[in-house]
């Protein structure tokens, strides 16, 4: 799994909830499972102390022969040489038993104590354990230790059956948290998917819909029957006006057919001819605009996608750079084509897409000043072909970057005067909708326009 698909899993509201759940459920679990830890482990030094302390006060009863005795028999029954004792006299000194000195720190008829180690016959024992020393009715010093390994054992099982358990309890967690996420975020890529393909032009296309009726189908339901309304009022305003446009280029021809015959007969001599001759060109300008407008219309419909085929994106703009070289030959200007090694084909209408190259061409050009430069270029970014067009022209403003696609949107040249009809760019625009690609305007490396097509793959499925 990519980076990318990692990143959009962990932006998931299910997967920050199952997230935070599983988090809170690890949390919880080690803090019940240390508590339990912790109370067993006192309960197991309770016992040990209450132990060490009752050996104490069962010899407290003997004095003399009686409690030597007693205490060489109780090491003959400690089989895991649990407990040691030592008899000292009250200045310290030993007496008897197996426990030479009197551990650090180890006082008479004072409460037991945590020790680190003691002397024995046989050497010095490291292991830690617990020591008490009391006085005997012969007023000699006892003192008894005992060996916590036995204890450090049972408290080591007690930690390992623990970790286990929290172990256990945070794989399932974890496993759970991913499979779980997974169908959310299926049915969103999925929903993802069909609002691409609205986006791009098909208005016929709904999100999904499952059988579950749960609240990711309640919201598509929604939708849905917001882009059913939505659809229906396009159809209708495009309706009006296409049927507009295409009932006004009747009677506009018929016009253009008057004007022209009227043209004829007047001659070349006749006062009136100029005023013919720009009713003709303004007559003709306004057909023109009809005929754009049709022809947007006609692109966002999608109806072309039947035409679409694979081509090669070298010989497209190499076609496209012989047919405009003549024309900034004769401005002067230096028209570059640079095709990146590697940029593979792309997917579409070879017709459509070189009418949309070619408007733009022609803007490059047309704001190009003389001895300036345009260059046609294609790169691959990220797997997919990006032709871009860039100029040494006045530019396009950042404000005006977003709107130049707009329909009827007119820019202003350095000048200040208006420009075309608004169409052009609307149609380039139109055609990037119906092949999923991305058109972008921005401003070229020597302060001109910068226009770039992105022929992204996953939008040609």
């Amino acid at each position: 799994m990519s980076s990318t698909r990692l990143t959009e899993g962990w932006r998931s509201s299910s997967s920050r909830l199952l997230g935070l759940y599983c988090m809170l459920f690890i949390a919880w679990s080690s803090v019940l499972l240390g508590v339990m830890y912790w109370r067993v482990s006192d309960y197991l030094d309770g016992l040990a102390e209450s132990a060490l302390l009752q050996r104490a006060h069962l010899f407290q009863r003997f004095q003399g022969q009686m409690l030597d005795e007693a205490l060489s028999d109780s090491l003959r029954y400690d089989i895991h040489g649990t407990y040691a004792y030592g008899v000292f006299t009250p200045q310290g000194e030993h007496l008897a038993g197996p426990l030479l000195a009197l551990p650090h720190g180890i006082e008479a008829n004072q409460p037991s104590r945590e020790v680190p180690g003691w002397l024995l016959a046989d050497g010095l024992r490291t292991d830690a354990g617990r020591a008490l020393a009391v006085t005997t009715q012969d007023d000699r010093v006892l003192a008894l230790v005992r060996q916590s390994g036995k204890l450090t054992a049972v408290n080591s099982i007690i930690l390992d059956a623990l970790w286990w358990g929290v172990s256990l309890t945070v794989i399932p967690g974890l496993a759970g948290w991913h499979f779980l996420r997974r169908r959310p975020l299926k049915r969103i890529q999925q929903i993802e998917g069909a609002t691409n393909r609205i986006m791009a032009g098909d208005l016929a296309q709904r999100l999904p819909v499952s059988d579950r009726r749960d609240e990711i189908d309640r919201l598509s339901s929604i939708v849905n029957a917001m882009l059913e309304r939505i659809e229906q009022l396009m159809t209708e305003v495009k309706g009006v006006c296409d049927s507009i446009a295409h009932d006004l280029r009747t009677p506009l021809t018929r016009l253009r057919a008057h004007l022209y015959r009227t043209r004829v007969d007047m001659g070349d001599d006749n006062p009136q001819t100029e005023q013919i001759d720009k009713a003709l060109a303004e007559t003709d300008l306004l057909m023109a605009r009809f005929s754009a407008l049709l022809r947007v219309s006609e692109l966002e419909s999608g109806q072309r996608r039947s035409a679409f085929e694979e081509m090669d994106v070298r010989g497209l703009l190499e076609e496209l750079h012989a047919f405009y070289l003549p024309l900034a030959d004769e401005k002067q200007q230096a028209l570059v084509l640079e095709i990146e090694q590697g940029v593979g084909s792309l997917r579409g209408d070879r017709e459509l897409l070189f009418e949309a190259l070619a408007n733009l061409m022609s803007n490059a050009i047309r704001f190009t000043p003389e001895n300036g430069r345009v260059v046609l270029r294609a790169v691959d970014d990220n797997g997919a072909p990006r032709i871009d067009i860039l100029d040494t022209g006045p530019g396009i403003a950042r404000e005006d970057r977003e709107l130049v696609f707009q329909r009827f949107y007119r820019g202003q040249d350095p000048a200040g005067r208006a420009e075309g009809f608004g169409l052009g760019l609307s149609i380039v625009a139109a055609i990037a909708g119906l092949h999923g690609f991305r058109l972008r305007a921005g401003r070229a490396a020597g302060g001109g326009a910068w226009l770039s097509l992105r022929c992204a793959p996953e939008a040609l499925a």
